[in-house]
């Protein structure tokens, strides 16, 4: 079996059927969750920020969570959550990888 070369996984904030998914913080609220997994582990403050494994952000005017696959090399019940939470509300997911902004000119 072929391994994806994808790092991430996007879950977007819109339903399978086309619908904007609610509360509006749901990314803050599921990433929030996600802060004490990170790499070297919780510690204290973690959950003053987000994990560098589960982030969120918006693309294209989509609130969307990234989801990175060292958290599933972690711990894969946390990598679980996140894809069980976007498949229990619908959500659609893909599998992409996340790339720098460009440099300012």
């Amino acid at each position: 079996m072929a391994t994806s070369p994808t790092k991430e996984v996007f879950i977007q904030g819109i339903t399978r059927d086309g619908k904007t998914f609610r509360p509006s913080d749901w990314a803050e609220r599921l990433a929030g969750v996600m802060s004490p997994f990170r790499p070297g582990g919780a510690r204290a403050g973690s959950h003053l920020s987000y994990s560098p494994w589960c982030f969120p952000t918006t693309l294209g005017g989509v609130k969307c969570v990234v989801v990175n696959r060292d958290l599933r090399d972690y711990d894969v019940m946390a990598w679980d959550f996140c894809l069980n939470f976007a498949r229990d509300n619908d959500l659609q997911t893909i599998e992409a990888c996340l790339l720098p902004d460009p440099p300012k000119a």
